[in-house]
């Protein structure tokens, strides 16, 4: 469905310090917000757009690009530009598998092995797990499906000692921590992470659907088992369009 509620002279104040395409780019988010744009439906033609704000074709590319850096709207080969669809919010304070996120969210969870291999880990790694120089991981490198669509990246590094036997096969479409603690007994206790946003290197980019130089959330995790040991370690790559994290924060008493 093409969005037709644009009318010639949309309002936008030329003699503002305010750029136009950031007019036009907060005016657009808030039909959004507000329901005028739907989900799914296609913006109307640029040519259309330059029309009814009076403005360069260059200023319409500027503000949709923007709303699609944010993961408002998402261009489509060939189709045009729509509305995507709200971002899922994922909390920063809760551990929880992949599989169990998108079990509560309503979504199917679902997983595809880029590689597995057991190894000896990178000095970084081998010092967060206060592993020895001999000592190997087992790294499994997962693209993560919602509905079938590429959500994030994950390479995880397991302490191989502590799940013998581990195989890519067992992983496919199943929670990792549930495998560990039905075969293994580890019981997960908590974690450390980190995150950063980056741009979408090519290789990770082509993995994820999205176009290199797309904005990613990249987590860092540490997670320890019941007896406080380190077992494993997490890098994951989120798409910056589909994703945005949220935390819960708390004033200590007393402050000022």
């Amino acid at each position: 469905m093409v969005l037709n509620h644009l009318k010639k002279g949309e309002s936008i104040d030329r003699q503002s310090p305010i750029p136009m395409y950031y007019q036009i780019m907060n005016q657009l988010r808030e039909k959004i917000s507000a329901g005028e744009y739907t989900v799914d439906s296609a913006l109307p033609p640029e040519r259309e757009l330059v029309e009814s704000y009076q403005v360069s074709r260059m200023t319409i590319r500027q503000a949709i690009s923007e709303l699609v850096n944010e993961g408002i709207l998402v261009r489509r080969r060939g189709i045009g530009t729509f509305v995507a669809p709200p971002k899922l919010e994922q909390p920063l304070n809760s551990l929880t598998s992949f599989t169990e996120d998108m079990a509560q969210r309503g979504m199917k969870a679902g997983s595809r092995i880029v590689s597995f291999k057991e190894i000896v880990p990178d000095p970084a790694i081998r010092k967060t797990l206060g592993l020895s120089a001999e000592d190997k991981v087992f790294e499994c490198v997962r693209l993560r499906l919602a509905n079938e669509e590429p959500m994030a990246l994950e390479t995880t590094s397991l302490i191989a000692s502590l799940c013998p036997g581990l195989q890519a096969e067992v992983l496919e479409n199943q929670s990792l921590y549930k495998v560990l603690t039905e075969r293994w007994g580890i019981q997960l206790d908590y974690a450390t992470q980190s995150l950063e946003p980056i741009l979408a290197p090519p290789y990770e980019a082509a993995l994820l659907h999205v176009a290199p130089g797309s904005p990613l959330l990249l987590i860092h995790r540490v997670t320890y088992d019941q007896n406080g040991w380190a077992f494993e370690h997490v890098k994951s790559l989120y798409r910056g369009d589909r994703y945005k994290f949220v935390t819960e924060l708390h004033r200590k008493a007393g402050k000022l």
